[in-house]
């Protein structure tokens, strides 16, 4: 009789395993379905010193007319001087290191809104998020969808909002700031 009770009991410890790993199965593939393309999707911020950025009064830094495949390694400690010598002449200049290239649209514009910095690659027929960056004690959403990406800081009530838009029309900015 003690086995039937130990047979039912690992029966029902085996049953309520399957079913609560179908649950969190369902549950996480039913809020990866929601959560897709929302404020949680990279990019968020990309360092300023990445790539050359523009505001919305420069133009981007032209490409460099002789990139390189791979920057220029640093020195190792093996071949920089531990101490300068009294006989070394002045040290050779810093290698300088390659520009990097525009993403491919090429029109890199930055726009700073009372909540933080919104940066967009603008193509001919279609724009792109490169950064969003909230400023502090600011929280960020980003919606994208196939003709619009809406960008939208909020803070104690107050939401600030930066569109890019291209649905039948080259890509637009509007910043919505209450």
């Amino acid at each position: 009789m003690g086995r039937g009770r130990v047979g039912r009991a690992v029966g029902h410890a085996g049953a309520w395993t399957l079913a609560t790993g179908a649950a969190v199965t369902l549950s996480w593939w039913g809020v990866h379905s929601v959560m897709s393309g929302t404020a949680y999707d990279p990019p968020l911020a990309v360092p300023l010193a990445a790539q050359p950025l523009s505001s919305s009064t420069h133009q981007a830094l032209p490409p460099d007319p002789t990139p390189s495949a791979t920057p220029s390694p640093p020195p190792s400690a093996s071949t920089a001087p531990a101490s300068p010598s009294p006989s070394a002449k002045s040290p050779a200049p810093p290698t300088p290191q390659p520009r990097r290239q525009a993403p491919a649209g090429g029109n890199v514009k930055a726009y700073s809104v009372s909540g933080g910095r919104v940066v967009f690659d603008l193509g001919a027929a279609s724009g792109e998020l490169v950064s969003a960056t909230p400023l502090a004690g600011w929280r960020m959403q980003v919606w994208k969808q196939p003709s619009w990406i809406r960008v939208t800081f909020t803070r104690d009530g107050r939401e600030v909002s930066v569109f890019c838009t291209w649905h039948d029309h080259p890509p637009l900015v509007e910043i919505v700031d209450p």
